[in-house]
């Protein structure tokens, strides 16, 4: 097996860092460019390049002569982010791999499961991570038709995995483990049986790795997630069974949600108010390692884990959120009971 030199623009997030493991896992050369503000214990088998991807005419000039076999793109969020990395490695790397997201397809769906080339893009700046995500793949896609260089998009689903600020409807992270634990309601958006797959950072990674100088991958765009079949609600009620207590839930639309605060609950609105369950034959055909193994209770085991030796903490200010979410909820319902209607 050729030995690759790859390079990870990131490397240090919660899905980077598992490609790092897994590449350094298979034997290949590994260089890691990010900032340096976070650094991770992987040992002495790879190379670090501290910078700023955001100064682009500094990032060419470190990135200047050197060349790789294929460089993965994790933090590239709009079309400029990205021309900045087609434009620096066009002529020294081997093959892109830019992480997108399933974010980028339009909604309501045209596929169920979802299939990557039964969809659009998404086209609303209302939503702006979204419409930025899906402005990157045009780009790419065009540079694809020019056939410059070659690129592969992988799309994640909602990951979670060790490091994540992501999990729950608030982003809540440990104040689910601890508002289960005191007896407090949890807030979920809609009424929780809108269909989803969780998928856990270790199999995501998989994908990121396969593509690495495959090139059936070249010019082509997959979505990468867990096909266990869940629902919303699933997520709070899998936690209270791995602490053996019942979770109290309660149920707001996620149009409300967003109205309280848009930054926070857009992504609820505009996208995971939709099914989330996606068709991977594509890659599996592409790259047959790919294979998410993680189930729910698995991987919230594996964060409960991670809360509990290094990130117990509590967010304070989102626990007040949700305490005056769920208030209002009770207080909705007792006067839509005080109205007694009767037909």
């Amino acid at each position: 097996m050729k030995i690759l030199k790859v390079l990870i623009l990131g490397g240090t997030g919660v899905i980077s860092r598992q490609i790092v493991e897994q590449l350094l896992i298979a034997g290949q050369e590994v260089v890691i460019f990010n900032r340096g503000t976070k650094r991770l214990a992987f040992g002495e088998d790879l190379e670090w390049i501290h910078g700023d991807k955001s100064d682009r005419e500094s990032f060419q000039k470190l990135m200047s002569g050197r060349q790789f076999d294929a460089v993965i793109d994790m933090i590239s969020f709009n079309a400029a982010d990205a021309r900045s990395t087609v434009e620096t490695f066009t002529h020294t790397a081997g093959q892109l791999i830019f992480c997108s997201s399933v974010a980028v397809y339009k909604r309501p769906l045209k596929s169920n499961p979802i299939r990557e080339d039964a969809e659009e893009l998404f086209d609303n700046p209302e939503f702006g991570y979204a419409f930025q995500k899906a402005e990157m793949e045009r780009y790419l896609q065009g540079v694809i038709s020019e056939g410059q260089l070659p690129i592969s998009i992988i799309r994640p689903s909602l990951t979670y995995g060790v490091g994540a600020a992501n999990l729950g409807v608030l982003r809540q992270n440990y104040n689910i483990v601890h508002r289960i634990r005191n007896g407090k309601p949890l807030m979920m958006f809609g009424d929780g049986t809108t269909p989803w797959s969780f998928t856990f950072a270790p199999d995501l990674a998989k994908a990121f790795v396969g593509a690495a100088g495959n090139k059936r991958t070249f010019g082509k765009t997959y979505h990468a997630t867990n096909e266990e079949v869940s629902v919303w609600n699933d997520l709070y009620v899998e936690f209270g069974k791995i602490l053996g207590i019942e979770p109290k839930i309660v149920h707001m639309p996620s149009e409300l949600l967003m109205r309280a605060n848009p930054g926070l609950f857009g992504h609820l609105y505009y996208e995971k108010s939709y099914s989330g369950l996606m068709d991977n034959s594509k890659i599996k055909q592409d790259i047959p390692s790919f294979e998410a193994t993680i189930s729910l209770n698995k991987g919230l085991q594996m964060m409960l884990d991670w809360y509990e030796n290094e990130a117990m903490t509590v967010d304070a200010d989102k626990d007040l959120m949700e305490d005056r979410l769920t208030e209002l909820h009770a207080q909705w319902g007792r006067q839509i009971e005080a109205l007694n209607i009767v037909i």
